[in-house]
């Protein structure tokens, strides 16, 4: 099972993907969110993000982040198929949607 042929170009930026998840996800949704929390007195609600940030403050948010990026990482490394150009897709996306969500929230409060 590979990449759809259409779609076989995402196999040959897996570099570029990786770039952007941790733009997107790590650094872009971490400083959103830590933003939201120093100055509108945003909450983190994530179920397992949420009690580090209220017990370590940014550091447990970004150990939270570096801890998942790592683990996903660690699976795209292990996995053999073409397919698992998702990965950092997935991530990328989450993390584009997620920094513009916290950003609304920014600067609607």
């Amino acid at each position: 099972m590979g990449i759809e042929p259409g779609l076989s170009w995402l196999g040959d930026r897996e570099r570029a993907l990786w770039l952007l998840a941790i733009s997107l996800y790590g650094v872009g949704d971490g400083l959103t969110t830590a933003i939201g929390l120093w100055t509108v007195g945003a909450t983190e609600v994530g179920p397992v993000v949420g009690p580090m940030v209220a017990s370590f403050g940014t550091a447990g948010l970004f150990l939270a982040k570096t801890v998942t990026i790592a683990l996903f990482y660690l699976v795209w490394y292990v996995l053999a198929s073409p397919a698992r150009v998702a990965i950092p897709l997935a991530i990328a996306v989450v993390g584009a949607m997620v920094t513009g969500w916290n950003a609304g929230v920014i600067f609607v409060s």
